[in-house]
């Protein structure tokens, strides 16, 4: 557990001064080990790169609460899915599938929402022809990071299908919103990114594109290393920080998250910073 005592003095390290520790978080995290108990898992226990594609989508957009108990839900979501998540949003008819999903809930996801993303997924495939092209088809050319690209999809997500319930606008979010849009922040680091954890499919999006996923454990580790000083959780406090990451790698900021994950989860990130005891 992070000590307070030693806040203050975590804000008067500059960024550059916490690169070698930040690092080397990094590379202790960013390995195979990390996959096994991780949401990443279920995307990774499929070959085909559209099965990984959707199901990671599914795996994203769900990933809130027990690791554990995400991994039990996505498992019991492929095997509705008979396995072959992209075949399975590519063709389905939610007269013949539906009742495939019904039944479906994490946490306040139920099978009301997994119908109607998979009908708005299979209109998105079919217009656009990928998911990576769903996403990258929103980016103008000159973008510094992906935001334009997660409000396009997710406002594409949304309306292309006429029926589509207002409810799900609160399982995908948009910057417009304020959002911090953590889910689909992450979603793009495991597409765009290369391994040994992330999959580095997609080549429409660069890695120095990519903002940081934001959620409550990553801000405070954060601003504990004083990398971040807006309050709020919000899309605002995504772009400061994944500025100040660009400033440590202008390639590929996002690395950093496998270090704000790290020390936040495990608590170990501390006693590796300058100054600290």
């Amino acid at each position: 557990m992070r000590r307070p005592a030693l806040l203050p003095m975590l804000f008067s390290i500059s960024p550059h001064a916490l690169k070698p520790a930040l690092d080397a978080l990094v590379a202790r995290f960013e390995t195979p080990a990390f996959i096994a108990d991780d949401p990443i898992a279920i995307p990774h226990g499929y070959d085909d790169r559209g099965d990984q594609e959707v199901i990671g989508l599914f795996a994203a957009l769900l990933a809130w609460g027990r690791r554990a108990t995400i991994q039990n839900k996505l498992a019991d979501l492929c095997a509705r899915m008979r396995h072959a998540p992209y075949r399975f949003v590519a063709h389905y008819d939610d007269a013949r599938d539906g009742a495939c999903l019904d039944g479906f809930k994490h946490r306040t996801f139920n099978s009301g929402d997994a119908r109607a993303l998979v009908q708005a997924l299979r209109l998105i495939l079919e217009k656009h022809g990928s998911l990576e092209r769903a996403f990258a088809d929103h980016l103008p050319p000159d973008a510094s990071d992906v935001g334009p690209a997660i409000e396009g999809f997710s406002q594409s997500l949304l309306t292309i299908h006429p029926e589509t319930p207002p409810r799900l606008k609160k399982h995908v979010a948009r910057p417009s919103s304020g959002s911090a849009c953590k889910r689909l922040a992450m979603y793009l680091r495991w597409m765009v990114r290369p391994g040994p954890v992330d999959f580095g499919l997609w080549t429409r999006i660069r890695p120095s594109q990519l903002v940081l996923p934001l959620d409550v454990h990553a801000g405070r580790q954060a601003r504990a290393w004083g990398l971040l000083a807006r309050p709020q959780d919000d899309w605002r406090a995504v772009m400061e920080l994944t500025e100040a990451c660009r400033a440590l790698d202008p390639a590929d900021p996002c690395r950093y998250d496998f270090a704000f994950f790290g020390a936040g989860v495990y608590g170990t990130g501390d006693a590796d910073l300058p100054g600290a005891p």
